[in-house]
Protein backbone atom coordinates (compact mmCIF):
# COMPACT_ATOMS: atom_id res chain seq x y z
CA UNK A 1 0.00 0.00 0.00
CA UNK A 2 1.51 3.20 -1.35
CA UNK A 3 1.61 6.28 1.43
CA UNK A 4 -1.27 7.87 -0.57
CA UNK A 5 -3.84 5.13 0.14
CA UNK A 6 -2.12 4.93 3.57
CA UNK A 7 -3.27 8.84 4.02
CA UNK A 8 -6.53 8.00 2.60
CA UNK A 9 -7.70 5.16 5.09
CA UNK A 10 -6.69 7.57 7.91
CA UNK A 11 -8.81 10.11 7.26
CA UNK A 12 -12.03 7.68 6.67
CA UNK A 13 -10.76 5.56 10.18
CA UNK A 14 -10.91 9.17 11.69
CA UNK A 15 -14.67 9.61 10.62
CA UNK A 16 -15.62 6.68 12.74
CA UNK A 17 -16.54 6.22 16.34
CA UNK A 18 -14.02 3.56 17.80
CA UNK A 19 -16.85 1.29 18.83
CA UNK A 20 -17.61 0.42 15.37
CA UNK A 21 -14.15 -0.22 14.53
CA UNK A 22 -13.73 -2.38 17.26
CA UNK A 23 -17.17 -4.36 16.35
CA UNK A 24 -15.43 -4.93 12.79
CA UNK A 25 -12.31 -6.29 14.88
CA UNK A 26 -14.37 -8.25 16.85
CA UNK A 27 -12.86 -6.50 20.23
CA UNK A 28 -9.63 -8.26 20.00
CA UNK A 29 -7.52 -5.24 19.39
CA UNK A 30 -8.96 -2.56 21.91
CA UNK A 31 -6.55 -1.24 24.25
CA UNK A 32 -7.14 -2.15 28.06
CA UNK A 33 -9.81 0.42 28.77
CA UNK A 34 -8.00 2.17 31.53
CA UNK A 35 -5.97 4.30 28.82
CA UNK A 36 -8.13 7.34 28.23
CA UNK A 37 -7.86 10.90 26.80
CA UNK A 38 -7.11 13.67 29.13
CA UNK A 39 -9.66 15.79 27.75
CA UNK A 40 -12.92 13.54 26.39
CA UNK A 41 -13.10 15.59 23.71
CA UNK A 42 -9.85 14.32 21.73
CA UNK A 43 -9.42 12.01 19.23
CA UNK A 44 -6.71 10.66 17.57
CA UNK A 45 -6.09 8.73 13.93
CA UNK A 46 -2.81 7.95 12.96
CA UNK A 47 -0.04 5.45 11.77
CA UNK A 48 1.55 3.79 14.63
CA UNK A 49 5.12 4.46 15.73
CA UNK A 50 5.75 2.22 18.36
CA UNK A 51 8.28 2.56 21.33
CA UNK A 52 9.08 0.02 23.85
CA UNK A 53 10.23 1.86 27.40
CA UNK A 54 11.56 0.65 30.96
CA UNK A 55 8.91 2.04 33.27
CA UNK A 56 9.60 4.96 34.51
CA UNK A 57 12.46 6.02 31.38
CA UNK A 58 11.87 8.67 28.81
CA UNK A 59 14.99 8.43 26.53
CA UNK A 60 13.82 6.13 24.09
CA UNK A 61 10.41 8.03 24.02
CA UNK A 62 12.82 10.93 23.02
CA UNK A 63 14.11 9.51 19.87
CA UNK A 64 10.55 7.95 18.79
CA UNK A 65 10.00 11.90 19.27
CA UNK A 66 12.69 12.42 16.53
CA UNK A 67 12.57 9.57 14.40
CA UNK A 68 8.72 9.53 13.49
CA UNK A 69 6.92 11.37 11.19
CA UNK A 70 4.79 13.84 10.79
CA UNK A 71 1.10 12.48 11.15
CA UNK A 72 2.15 9.57 13.39
CA UNK A 73 0.64 8.24 16.46
CA UNK A 74 3.21 7.92 19.13
CA UNK A 75 2.46 4.62 20.94
CA UNK A 76 4.69 3.67 24.12
CA UNK A 77 4.45 0.45 26.35
CA UNK A 78 5.35 1.98 29.35
CA UNK A 79 4.91 -1.22 31.41
CA UNK A 80 1.56 0.80 32.78
CA UNK A 81 3.63 2.19 35.50
CA UNK A 82 2.10 4.78 37.25
CA UNK A 83 4.44 6.70 39.96
CA UNK A 84 6.76 8.10 37.19
CA UNK A 85 5.55 10.34 34.17
CA UNK A 86 7.24 9.35 30.75
CA UNK A 87 6.52 12.80 29.65
CA UNK A 88 5.31 16.49 30.38
CA UNK A 89 4.21 19.19 29.20
CA UNK A 90 7.68 19.80 27.35
CA UNK A 91 8.07 16.60 25.83
CA UNK A 92 4.44 16.45 24.29
CA UNK A 93 5.17 20.38 22.77
CA UNK A 94 7.81 18.93 21.23
CA UNK A 95 5.60 16.00 19.75
CA UNK A 96 2.94 18.65 19.00
CA UNK A 97 6.08 20.66 17.39
CA UNK A 98 7.37 18.39 14.83
CA UNK A 99 3.52 17.33 13.72
CA UNK A 100 2.54 14.14 15.27
CA UNK A 101 -0.89 13.59 15.50
CA UNK A 102 -1.10 12.10 19.13
CA UNK A 103 0.51 9.85 22.31
CA UNK A 104 -1.09 7.03 23.04
CA UNK A 105 0.86 5.44 26.63
CA UNK A 106 0.32 2.89 28.72
CA UNK A 107 2.13 4.30 31.57
CA UNK A 108 1.72 8.02 33.43
CA UNK A 109 2.18 12.13 31.86
CA UNK A 110 2.32 14.89 34.31
CA UNK A 111 2.03 18.69 33.39
CA UNK A 112 -1.93 17.77 33.03
CA UNK A 113 -3.09 21.24 32.99
CA UNK A 114 0.13 22.66 30.22
CA UNK A 115 -0.76 19.24 28.41
CA UNK A 116 -4.26 20.57 28.01
CA UNK A 117 -3.20 23.55 27.28
CA UNK A 118 -1.09 22.44 24.10
CA UNK A 119 -4.57 20.89 23.09
CA UNK A 120 -2.55 17.75 21.62
CA UNK A 121 -4.34 14.57 22.20
CA UNK A 122 -3.17 11.97 25.01
CA UNK A 123 -3.88 9.23 25.58
CA UNK A 124 -2.60 7.93 28.76
CA UNK A 125 -3.58 5.23 31.79
CA UNK A 126 -2.80 8.31 34.53
CA UNK A 127 -1.44 11.49 35.33
CA UNK A 128 1.80 11.41 38.50
CA UNK A 129 3.61 14.21 39.74
CA UNK A 130 6.95 12.46 39.96
CA UNK A 131 9.38 12.46 36.70
CA UNK A 132 10.68 9.84 35.01
CA UNK A 133 14.73 9.28 34.36
CA UNK A 134 16.73 9.22 31.10
CA UNK A 135 19.31 5.95 31.44
CA UNK A 136 18.15 4.83 27.77
CA UNK A 137 16.68 1.00 27.91
CA UNK A 138 13.89 0.66 25.72
CA UNK A 139 13.25 0.48 21.64
CA UNK A 140 11.85 2.74 19.10
CA UNK A 141 10.59 1.87 16.03
CA UNK A 142 10.50 -2.34 16.74
CA UNK A 143 6.31 -4.14 17.03
CA UNK A 144 5.63 -3.90 20.94
CA UNK A 145 2.93 -4.94 23.29
CA UNK A 146 0.64 -1.93 24.81
CA UNK A 147 -1.79 -1.99 26.89
CA UNK A 148 -2.60 -6.24 26.06
CA UNK A 149 -2.65 -5.41 22.18
CA UNK A 150 0.37 -6.16 19.66
CA UNK A 151 1.22 -2.96 17.67
CA UNK A 152 3.38 -2.31 14.84
CA UNK A 153 4.85 0.29 12.98
CA UNK A 154 2.70 1.19 10.60
CA UNK A 155 -0.41 0.02 12.17
CA UNK A 156 -3.79 2.14 11.98
CA UNK A 157 -4.17 3.99 15.82
CA UNK A 158 -7.89 5.29 16.53
CA UNK A 159 -8.79 6.55 19.71
CA UNK A 160 -11.69 8.25 20.99
CA UNK A 161 -13.63 8.84 24.10
CA UNK A 162 -14.70 5.55 24.13
CA UNK A 163 -10.71 4.24 24.26
CA UNK A 164 -8.22 2.98 21.81
CA UNK A 165 -8.30 0.58 19.10
CA UNK A 166 -5.07 -0.87 16.85
CA UNK A 167 -5.89 -1.80 13.36
CA UNK A 168 -3.57 -4.00 11.72
CA UNK A 169 -1.96 -2.52 8.71
CA UNK A 170 -2.95 -6.13 6.58
CA UNK A 171 -6.57 -5.33 7.75
CA UNK A 172 -7.09 -1.84 7.27
CA UNK A 173 -9.21 -2.20 3.94
CA UNK A 174 -11.72 -5.10 5.13
CA UNK A 175 -11.99 -3.75 9.03
CA UNK A 176 -13.37 -0.10 7.20
CA UNK A 177 -15.79 -1.70 5.28
CA UNK A 178 -17.13 -3.37 8.52
CA UNK A 179 -16.62 -0.51 11.03
CA UNK A 180 -19.10 1.40 8.16
CA UNK A 181 -21.38 -1.44 7.85
CA UNK A 182 -21.65 -1.45 11.40
CA UNK A 183 -21.90 2.06 11.71
CA UNK A 184 -25.23 2.23 9.11
CA UNK A 185 -26.66 -0.71 10.99
CA UNK A 186 -27.00 0.94 13.99
CA UNK A 187 -27.74 4.36 12.38
CA UNK A 188 -31.14 2.45 10.70
CA UNK A 189 -31.90 1.13 14.20
CA UNK A 190 -32.23 3.91 15.98
CA UNK A 191 -34.26 5.79 13.47
CA UNK A 192 -36.45 3.35 13.05
CA UNK A 193 -37.33 2.16 16.45
CA UNK A 194 -35.29 5.30 19.32
CA UNK A 195 -38.73 7.95 19.74
CA UNK A 196 -41.14 4.81 19.22
CA UNK A 197 -42.63 3.63 21.95
CA UNK A 198 -44.22 0.70 20.50
CA UNK A 199 -41.51 -0.03 17.82
CA UNK A 200 -39.13 0.30 21.12
CA UNK A 201 -41.27 -2.82 22.73
CA UNK A 202 -41.17 -4.99 19.70
CA UNK A 203 -37.59 -4.97 19.69
CA UNK A 204 -37.08 -5.71 23.38
CA UNK A 205 -39.88 -8.34 22.78
CA UNK A 206 -37.79 -9.96 19.99
CA UNK A 207 -34.40 -9.73 22.18
CA UNK A 208 -36.42 -11.46 25.46
CA UNK A 209 -37.72 -14.00 22.70
CA UNK A 210 -41.15 -12.80 23.66
CA UNK A 211 -42.56 -12.21 20.20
Amino acid sequence: MNSSDLDSLISQFAELPTTCISDALAGLTNLDPAIKPLKKKWTVCGRAYPVRLRAADNLKLLQGIRDAQPGDVLIADAKGFLYNAVAGDFVIGLMKTLGLAGFVVDGAVRDVSGIKELDFPVFCRGATVAAGSKSGAGEAGVPISCAGVTVHPGDIVVGDVDGVVIVPADQAEEVLTKAREKLEKDREREEGILGNPDAARAYLDRVLGRA
